[in-house]
């Protein structure tokens, strides 16, 4: 795509995505790479600047991750944050040591507002860091721009080169203008123009499906979730008739979901199919209690029915998939860890019966897949949808599915919905879901005593779904909650609110 550019190599950190994500608020588009990519590589995409995240290493460690001292004489602006800033001052010279103190959280910092990173800053403000070593004799020609009462260099400059770092993690909130250091890096030095809007991303996204495609035959999996009805919208744009969109009621959708979907995509210009496959999907999921053999199993049974309808419609060409960035980056992209597989990612196997598969939104953050459908002119209430997984409720129940299960969970899970939308707590909170435990415990009601199930509520608010906060759900409303399942949905005795933020925790339980 012809936007800026800019490439943020991944030296392994927890904040890494937050970093893309925060150059993509500042309107400038980026990608994250593995370290290990080649320097011709990365030159290749022609960035405007380069970006080197944190990680868990020491630079001078046998086995921590290098870079090519190359990639500092190409005249690209770098900016190192964490390990970023002390690679650069130890590839090109400079001297870093492990300390007697370490610090870590919310640090007083000390700023040269001399320097382009902190223009128009304050001088001393609060900023997160996250070390162990720290850079204690800087390279040649470089000066030290920020300091703090244990680190001498908490920033560094060598504008001549415009090589600049940052000890401090600009990315995360809990830096005071953190996100204004970065964007006076993005504008400043490396002279972004801003091009990265979702207007912008959908007309060339849109030019990109027709070149791609040309005459194809496209066939979509429709969920009625965010991501996948914004690629519908975005792929009947750009290639009409030519799309036939799938929606696969496995059975495991929220209560009366499978209906609301049918219901909404009914009066669009598109080819909509609906294949009630509940009993086949919790057939194949008999006895299954492992949560990555389930999503492999969904994944690999939605492939299974998308083949037998497609050639029911005649040949098609591409499988196109609501695949979100975040889905990707726990799917282990790259160095990532493998947080969990998502049944659009890890699940697929090996033999799909497709020319190719598409991915419009492989590159986009929820909240930009959300700005995108708004583009498009899809309604806020499909697009505010609250998020649901591919596997559905199949995640949310922990433990071997059941027909049962399914039904208590659904039930729940709509109260819990519901009181939510009743308390006008919708805005507020950004995703919030029933998980039906197998913890089963003692309980009395009616003077007898009962042996049911533990319901688990979760409620969280993020801005970008890669990082989250637990919801503080008023009392009273939890406790309507409660009492309502526990009265009116048979097989649970017990109530829990999940208040672990992320990370630790996923979002999702399983």
């Amino acid at each position: 795509m012809d936007h800026q550019t800019i490439v943020v190599l991944d030296f392994g950190g927890q904040y890494n995505q937050l970093i893309a994500r925060r150059v993509r608020e500042c309107s400038v588009y980026c990608e994250v790479l593995p370290y290990r990519t080649p320097l011709e590589e990365i030159i290749a995409k022609k960035p405007i600047g380069i970006i080197f995240t944190g990680g868990p290493n020491s630079v001078y460690a046998d086995n921590s991750p290098r870079i090519d001292r190359a990639i500092f004489e190409q005249g690209i602006p770098v900016l190192g944050i964490c390990y970023g800033i002390q690679l650069m001052a130890y590839t090109l010279g400079g001297h870093v040591v492990s300390p007697d103190t370490r610090e870590y959280g919310k640090t007083i910092t000390y700023y040269d507002t001399e320097c382009v990173l902190f223009k128009g800053l304050p001088k001393q403000g609060i900023s997160w860091m996250s070390h162990t070593d720290y850079i204690d004799a800087l390279p040649a020609g470089f000066t030290a721009t920020a300091h703090t009462d244990r680190c001498p260099t908490a920033a560094m400059q060598d504008p001549v080169h415009k090589l600049y770092g940052l000890q401090m993690h600009p990315e995360v909130l809990h830096t005071e203008n953190g996100i204004a250091m970065l964007r006076n890096f993005l504008y400043e030095v490396c002279g972004a123009m801003g091009d990265w809007t979702m207007g912008d991303y959908a007309q060339t996204a849109i030019d990109a499906l027709r070149h791609k495609i040309g005459s194809g035959k496209v066939l979509l999996a429709l969920s009625g979730g965010v991501d996948s009805s914004v690629a519908a919208a975005l792929l009947s744009r750009a290639v009409g008739k030519q799309l036939t969109c799938i929606f696969v009621d496995h059975g495991l959708m929220r209560k009366n979901e499978g209906d609301e979907v049918e219901a909404a995509f009914a009066d669009r210009d598109i080819h909509f199919v609906r294949v009630n496959a509940g009993e086949r999907f919790l057939g194949k999921l008999a006895g299954v209690d492992d949560p990555e053999r389930k999503r492999k199993i969904i994944g690999e049974e939605f492939i299974r029915v998308f083949e037998e309808e497609a050639k029911k419609i005649g040949h098609v060409d591409y499988l196109a998939q609501g695949t979100i960035y975040p889905d990707v980056i726990e799917s282990g992209a790259g160095d990532a860890a493998v947080i969990k597989s998502h049944h659009n990612v890890g699940g697929l196997p090996d033999y799909v019966d497709f020319k190719e598969i598409v991915e419009p939104l492989r590159l986009l953050f929820k909240d930009e897949t959300r700005a995108l459908g708004r583009e498009l002119g899809l309604p806020d209430y499909l697009v505010d949808r609250q998020p649901f997984p591919g596997p559905g409720l199949a995640i949310r129940i922990i433990g071997e599915i059941t027909p049962e299960k399914v039904s208590i969970l659904q039930n729940a899970d709509a109260i819990f919905r519901a009181e939510i939308a009743n308390a006008g707590l919708e805005r507020d909170i950004h995703q919030y879901f029933a998980v039906l435990t197998s913890m089963r415990s003692v309980g009395v009601m009616g003077d007898g005593r009962t042996y049911d199930y533990t319901l688990a509520l979760r409620g969280v608010t993020t801005t970008d779904f890669m990082t989250a906060d637990w919801a503080r759900i008023p009392f009273e409303t939890l406790d309507l909650i409660s009492r309502r399942i526990v009265n009116e949905v048979r097989g649970i005795n017990r109530i829990v609110y999940d208040i672990t933020s992320k990370p630790p925790a996923t979002i999702e339980w399983e």
